[in-house]
Parts: structure tokens; C-alpha cells; sequence
């Protein structure tokens, strides 16, 4: 009996690995090109009114109200660690770009949509670096193509920003704002 218990746990193992790596190759390889510009911040902590408030805009239609968590003191509390190089951003988790990593066809259209409440970019840029914003960068150089927020496209709570066609090879983004929000997309 105990035989067959630690072999049936075995095969569930085996299977629930080959279903998580197979849902993450799909979706990397997905027809559906689409990039969730995530984050959790507390509609309830009024910290952030100091920050333009959360979320920032209004839903958009088929989504559910916006409900985070996360409050002004667990975002600042997580931008940092005691264990990184001083000055390191490390960025709170829920901060983030879902995939973070996408490879599409030259002529696949890219969508990048704000499913966070707070305001965020995505923005080509040529290394990873910091932001426009000075305390979130810690000892990060701002990235050339942040340091101007007048020219960058903002996407607020609910927003969608369509990329233009992208040459074949790896393109980087960030966020200008929250620079550890970052991903790649690779175009065949």
C-alpha cells in the first residue's frame, strides 16, 4: 500500500512539472502577444494620495474593480534589502511585468496593458538602468531614454499601449517610474 501511495505521488510530481513547464513555454510562445503591467497598491492606505492616489484612472471595461494590498510602508519596506549592495533596488514583487519575457513573430502585434493601480511605462531602452524618479533607483544610473518624462507614453490603471513593429532580435523595457519592472521581447 504505501508502495502504491509513494508511486501515485511520484507520477502526480512528474505530471504537475510537466503541466507548469508546459503553461510557461505556451505562454512565452503564446498567439496572443500580451504583457500585464502589474502591481498591488492599497486602495485603502491613504499614504498614497502623497504619490496621486491608487488606483489612478478608472477600470476598464471587463475588468474587476481594482482591490490591492500593498501599503505605501510594505512598498518602501521591499524597495530595498539588508542583503543586496547598498543603494540596490530590488523593488517590491508585485511591481512587475507578467510575462516579464515574450517571443513573437516580426509581424505580431504587442499589447501592453495596465492591470496595476498605479500609473506605469513601458519604455525601449538600450540597458536596464533607473528611473525619472530619484528615490527608486537607489545607486542605479537613470537609463538615457528615461531621463525626459515629457517624451515618455504614460499608461494609466486600465490603459493599453500598442507597440510598433519591432525588428527581429531581443528588445529591452522598463518602467521609467519603477525601473526593477522590466522585460524582453524577442522577435523572430
Amino acid at each position: 500500500m504505501r508502495f502504491k501511495c509513494v508511486t501515485l505521488g511520484g507520477l502526480a510530481l512528474v505530471a504537475s512539472g510537466w503541466m507548469v513547464t508546459t503553461a510557461l513555454e505556451a505562454q512565452v510562445r503564446s498567439n496572443d502577444a500580451t504583457i500585464a503591467m502589474m502591481d498591488n497598491c492599497s486602495t485603502d492606505d491613504p499614504g498614497y494620495e502623497a504619490f496621486g492616489g491608487c488606483p489612478e484612472g478608472a477600470p476598464f471595461p471587463g475588468w474587476k474593480s481594482y482591490k490591492g494590498d500593498v501599503t505605501v510602508a510594505e512598498f518602501f519596506g521591499l524597495l530595498f534589502s539588508p542583503l543586496a549592495q547598498p543603494g540596490h533596488v530590488i523593488g517590491h514583487p508585485s511591481w512587475r511585468n507578467e510575462p516579464s519575457y515574450i517571443s513573437v513573430r516580426e509581424d505580431q502585434t504587442v499589447r501592453v496593458v495596465n492591470r496595476g493601480g498605479r500609473v506605469h511605462t513601458f519604455t525601449e531602452v538600450a540597458n536596464f538602468g533607473g528611473g525619472f524618479v530619484p528615490p527608486l533607483n537607489g545607486t542605479m544610473t537613470p537609463a538615457p531614454e528615461c531621463a525626459n518624462p515629457a517624451g515618455l507614453e504614460f499608461v494609466p490603471y486600465g490603459g493599453t499601449q500598442t507597440l510598433p513593429a519591432l525588428a527581429p532580435g531581443t528588445h529591452t523595457f522598463q518602467c521609467c517610474i519603477h525601473p526593477w519592472m522590466r522585460g524582453a521581447i524577442r522577435v523572430n
